[in-house]
């Protein structure tokens, strides 16, 4: 062999060697290249799956309801603002219920809160507003409840709370309207009754 064929040979090989070792390292660019892919995908994946569970919390949050009853009124118990007469809870579990939601709960067993009876006036008490003659409570308890509830109770016994008598005329007195002659009730108080519940109560025999 000469000397220049053995050259020949030499350089060959060199070149072979270099195009292996260069196959070699654009495969393993390649191998990382598709594991950095691999990871970059895994972790959109995990970032997309935690955005997600805040989003699907948030979205279970706005779906609360507004409690039902009515609104309870700033320094009021529920027990003091509404009458929960024939409700079997204790009043410390409907006091609470108030505090906890802003709502005073329905009077159970009962679709609605709104007491029964008339609206009371301001700054009038239920006996002085409505005549309660032949109601057995207290003028105190009636007058409580009154309070409590903004509602004068219907007179115990009736199904209505509308006074007995004649509707009294504005600016004449009940004595002056109606003869009272045979009445052993004191005019004051015939007047009072026709002054408090605008209505002049019938003559008693």
């Amino acid at each position: 062999m000469s000397h220049r064929t053995a050259i020949r040979h030499t350089r060959k090989a060199a070149a072979a060697m270099l195009i292996a070792v260069a196959a070699l390292g654009l495969t393993a660019c390649q191998d990382s290249e598709t594991d950095a892919s691999s990871s970059a995908s895994s972790s959109a994946s995990a970032s997309a799956g935690t955005s997600a569970a805040p989003a699907s919390k948030a979205a279970q949050g706005s779906t609360t309801s507004t409690p039902s009853g009515t609104p309870k009124k700033d320094g009021v118990k529920c027990t003091d603002q509404i009458n929960y007469a024939g409700d079997t809870r204790p009043n410390a579990e409907i006091n609470s219920i108030g505090e906890d939601t802003g709502y005073c709960p329905p009077v159970q067993g009962s679709s609605t809160s709104t007491p029964s009876g008339t609206p009371k006036k301001d700054g009038m008490k239920c006996t002085d507003q409505i005549n309660y003659a032949g109601d057995t409570r207290p003028n105190a308890e009636i007058n409580s409840i009154g309070e409590d509830t903004g509602y004068c109770p219907p007179v115990q016994g009736s199904s209505t709370s509308t006074p007995s008598g004649t509707p009294k005329k504005d600016g004449v007195k009940c004595t002056d309207q109606i003869n009272y002659a045979g009445d052993t009730r004191p005019n004051a108080e015939i007047n009072s009754i026709g002054e408090d519940t605008g209505y002049c109560p019938p003559v008693e025999k």
